[in-house]
């Protein structure tokens, strides 16, 4: 009976019978097979959770075995003797998955580069120096190099994966790599070998400014982390030069890259212009020159889509949303929300590009005038969802002023987004709405009719420019407006919609690539609405 056949015996076999399991696991180790064995590991994983005997070391042998080449159970496995509440990785594992298939991707050889951005404190660093001494214990021979703007940080790293090494009532690095033995370290040079003294050691850690030429060799991994130290020297564009000079010219000649050394890139993206973003640019080259450099973006912000943390971690290690809010609002009370999309959402911005920041703004507690408004009317930047955005301002206006009260501001399909925009709609008495309309979004607002039947409203849709650069060139004219005659909430009296409309907003840059400028181009397309004495409408008409 061949391997197949004995395989779907066991398989027909009783999966509750750790026996079974483990025979199963037995085969597909024997085969180096790592899909069979990933099977066993969700096998194992129901008999534990069910307090099976036999299922928790059924467990810790098939992780110990992946462990050597699969980083999610060699990161389970290298703390099995902790505590679960002071383990490092199960509690924030998963919040940290994308990130770790990223690393398995290029240690698989499926990438060449890998680019991580994340907020503070939210365990990158202990990621990747748990990802060195893998590293280190999978292959002794291979060079690694890690790099960062200071020593204290290089010699924080030092240490930690001297730690992670030696320190076996804490970790089972020694379990997992029986045979690696640390033969030599050298703190003064931060540098460790695994099994025999070499010229290029198994790992050494230098800082940016420190000796890179000739001292130091990359055949495995170089880790490239925080090259800038902080905002003062993103602000300064001849320090941006001279770090990347110093990246280029030694760092990087460090990689043996025609040997098989892969980059992992990570830090808070401060700048377009960084280490990182020049980095992004000279791999998107259009002229082809790195059409065969295979490299991916990982940036995981401090809060989602829906404005909740991505890192509320288990047994209270990480941040709550309330955390991030209060962190975000305290940048913008300061006017420096360019600092909060850098640190906590990984979206560089040039200061200087910037076309609305939050000090340049008028804002009211989110309690209208006692007035009547003169005209209630609503701006809508149509989408189908996607990652596109619908946003749709609702302004009140009194003399020359447009109070913004209210917003749609979803990336959802149709079938959340043109309910949500007719019952906006009713909610505020709206008395006009325009729809820019596209060759994609002409149907947009019909789709919203559908919901208003028995509503009276002047519903128009307006052809939206087809030349380039029309949406920013719209937005850039219209900000002095924008800035002079829309009245803002202030924070605390926002939605969630409306708190991510305002990120939006502050995120909108001339310098640079915007990923999206719904939010901006909705409030130009107010501005223009009430410019105009006399709509000229593709369509219009009476709703009743």
């Amino acid at each position: 009976m061949d391997n197949q056949a004995i395989l779907e015996e066991l398989y027909n076999g009783n999966l509750e019978d750790p026996r079974v399991v483990r025979a199963i696991f037995d085969m597909g180790r024997n085969m180096q097979d790592h899909n069979i064995v990933r099977q066993t590991q969700s096998m194992a994983y129901k008999l534990a959770f069910k307090s099976t005997p036999g299922g928790l070391p059924l467990v810790h042998d098939i992780l110990f075995h992946m462990a050597q080449w699969d980083f999610d159970a060699y990161l389970q496995a290298l703390e099995w003797r902790r505590k679960p509440e002071e383990r490092f990785y199960l509690p924030r594992r998963k919040q940290l998955t994308p990130i770790v298939q990223g690393i398995q991707m290029l240690s698989d050889n499926q990438l060449d580069e890998l680019f991580i951005s994340q907020p503070p404190r939210t365990g990158k660093s202990t990621l990747m120096l748990f990802y060195m001494a893998w590293m280190m214990g999978r292959n002794s021979e291979l060079s690694n190099l890690y790099c960062s703007y200071s020593d204290t940080l290089t010699t924080a790293f030092y240490n930690g994966v001297l730690e992670v090494i030696q320190d076996e009532n804490t970790y089972c690095w020694h379990e997992i790599f029986p045979t690696a033995k640390v033969v030599r370290t050298k703190s003064d040079d931060e540098l460790i070998d695994i099994n025999r003294k070499k010229r290029y050691p198994s790992l050494t850690c230098r800082s940016l400014y420190g000796t890179l030429n000739g001292a130091c060799d990359a055949t495995g991994l170089l880790i490239s982390d925080d090259l800038l130290s902080g905002i003062e020297e993103a602000l300064s564009k001849d320090r941006l030069t001279t770090v990347w000079g110093k990246v280029d010219n030694n760092m990087l000649t460090r990689a043996k890259l025609d040997q098989g050394c892969k980059i992992l890139w990570c830090g808070t993206r401060w700048s377009i212009n960084d280490p990182i973003g020049i980095r992004l640019a000279t791999l998107s080259d259009n002229s082809g020159k790195f059409a065969n450099r295979r490299f991916k973006v990982i940036n995981i912000p401090a809060l989602n889509e829906n404005d909740e943390s991505n890192f509320d971690y288990m047994y209270g290690v990480g941040f709550s949303t309330d955390t991030y809010h209060q962190r975000r609002a305290s940048f913008e009370h300061n006017d420096d929300i360019a600092s909060w999309l850098a640190q906590y959402m990984g979206e560089p911005i040039e200061r200087e590009g910037t076309v609305f920041s939050p000090g340049s703004l008028r804002y009211y507690n989110g309690n209208l005038p006692e007035e009547e408004p003169t005209r209630i009317f609503m701006a809508v930047d149509p989408a189908w969802g996607g990652g596109d955005y619908v946003a749709a301002p609702v302004l009140y206006k009194y003399g020359d002023l447009l109070y913004f009260h209210d917003v749609v501001y979803s990336n959802e399909d149709k079938s959340v987004t043109q309910p949500a925009l007719a019952a906006t709609i009713r909610r505020n008495n709206v008395q006009a709405c325009q729809v820019e309309a596209s060759k994609m979004t002409a149907d947009f607002a019909d789709g919203i009719e559908k919901y208003l039947a028995g509503y009276r409203l002047n519903m128009m849709t307006r052809p939206a420019s087809s030349s380039a650069g029309s949406k920013e060139q719209r937005i850039f004219d219209k900000a002095p407006d924008i800035r002079d005659r829309i009245v803002f909430r202030e924070p605390g009296h926002r939605s969630r919609a409306y708190e991510l409309f305002m990120q939006n907003v502050f995120s909108f840059k001339l310098m640079g690539k915007n990923k999206h400028d719904d939010a901006p181009d909705s409030l130009a397309m107010a501005i223009t609405m009430d410019d105009e004495t006399g709509f000229r409408s593709h369509v219009g008409r009476k709703l009743f």
